[in-house]
């Protein structure tokens, strides 16, 4: 409902939090936190909650040069991407792997979840992410190791 209302711009989080003071409220502002300023779907509100739990650093709808908006920016290096429906659509996944090749130019890595993925499986979400951050920590995406020479044809 919180959501809903700071969405709708009804309410605004420092009114909420305004009202919450003292020791005893410590868990409602703790839940206001996780309030989106702007939520542009429920994938959107649930992830970010996922992803923050963990203690990630999460920036939601990041304009980035060359891609546009993203959905997340998890710890300034992860993109992920929450698509829905239309993003199945041939049009749709095309202009989706143009900005996926802009990103991974711009530096920085891409997961993409669907509605499934944030609703059923958050906990499968979470330990990719995670992964995918363990393995940037650990030099594992740096440059390639293959050589000129060495590369597979195709």
């Amino acid at each position: 409902m919180v959501q809903s209302a700071v969405s709708q711009a009804l309410l605004s989080p420092d009114y909420l939090r305004s009202k919450l003071p003292g020791n005893r409220n410590g868990r409602a502002r703790e839940i206001l936190g996780l309030v989106l300023p702007r939520a542009d779907s429920l994938l959107e509100v649930l992830a970010h909650t996922f992803f923050v739990r963990p203690g990630l650093n999460v920036r939601m709808h990041v304009q980035l040069r060359g891609v546009g908006e993203v959905d997340c920016l998890i710890n300034e290096c992860l993109v992920v991407e929450l698509d829905g429906g239309t993003h199945l659509e041939g049009k749709q996944v095309k202009k989706d792997q143009y900005r996926n090749n802009a990103r991974m130019r711009g530096g920085f890595l891409v997961l993409r979840y669907y509605y499934a993925d944030v609703v059923h499986h958050p906990e499968k979400m979470v330990a990719e992410v995670l992964a995918v951050l363990s393995n940037r920590e650990a030099g594992q995406f740096g440059p390639s190791r293959w050589s000129p020479k060495e590369v597979p044809a195709s």
